[in-house]
């Protein structure tokens, strides 16, 4: 069931926003009643409401209308994305006062690991990368275009030729000291970025040109849904399917505690 403000989704707030495409979400995963990194999740939806619609966000309002959707769930692990949008913002109309509503849907979270991802680089920048907005068309056009060609997803290149983040996860990779380096660019800060920034302290920011790339030992992607997941293949280049540094990074993530709903 898709929920708007806890009750039923009503048919013309659907439809305004697949016409109007305006607003913005998170994605996070919550397993036994709790989510790793919710308040940053709840951070994230009172900040980008802010530069969105230049409306405040009650996080206890969006805790609310969570937990009344994952109830029946709490003996299990499910993909909440929480969307904020106006059904009532008008596309020609957009200056107008916003009054954000909270669309709340599920879908199964994986109980598997996925295998390493082969990825094609492609030359893109977000629009707003700061904000999660639901503005995905180029995103998912360049997904396509990737997997038409034998990949798994793409991966962005921005200015300087330098890696950025990939489609709906960052990246990051380990140097051959064995250093975790996440690349400095224009990207979403994730929340499973952040947690693992924060676990793993000798890990670095620093640019990642694509000529850089052949140096390093590992890659992998992170975000809400995997966690930490190896990267196997940047166009022709090859990694491995484990590195010791990116099943570390793993095992933190997991160590990583739920907040409770």
């Amino acid at each position: 069931m898709v929920t708007v403000d806890g009750a039923p989704a009503p048919l013309a707030y659907l439809q305004s926003l697949a016409l109007a495409n305006y607003g913005h979400f998170t994605t996070m995963r919550v397993e036994n009643g709790g989510v790793r990194g919710l308040s940053l999740h709840l951070d994230r939806l009172r900040r980008d409401c802010r530069a969105v619609f230049g409306a405040d966000l009650d996080p206890a309002r969006v805790v609310a209308y969570v937990r009344q959707a994952v109830a029946g769930h709490e003996a299990g692990a499910v993909m909440v994305r929480v969307t904020v949008f106006d059904p009532h913002l008008d596309m020609l109309d957009l200056g107008a006062p916003a009054d954000p509503h909270v669309m709340v849907t599920l879908r199964p979270a994986g109980t598997t690991a996925p295998p390493p991802l082969r990825v094609k680089l492609c030359a893109f920048g977000r629009d707003a990368p700061a904000v999660k907005h639901v503005g995905l068309f180029s995103q998912f056009r360049l997904r396509r275009e990737a997997q038409l060609a034998g990949f798994d997803d793409a991966l962005f290149v921005g200015p300087g030729e330098c890696v950025s983040e990939g489609v709906t996860w960052n990246v990051g990779f380990v140097d051959a000291a064995g250093r975790v380096v996440w690349p400095e660019a224009d990207v979403l800060d994730g929340v499973t970025l952040q947690l693992l920034r924060a676990a793993e302290a000798g890990s670095v920011t620093a640019p990642v040109p694509v000529g850089d790339l052949p140096r390093m030992r590992a890659a992998f992607a992170t975000n809400a849904s995997v966690g930490v997941r190896a990267i196997r293949a940047i166009d022709g280049l090859t990694f491995p399917d484990e590195d010791e540094a990116v099943v570390r990074l793993g095992e933190l993530y997991g160590r990583v505690p739920c907040e409770a709903l």
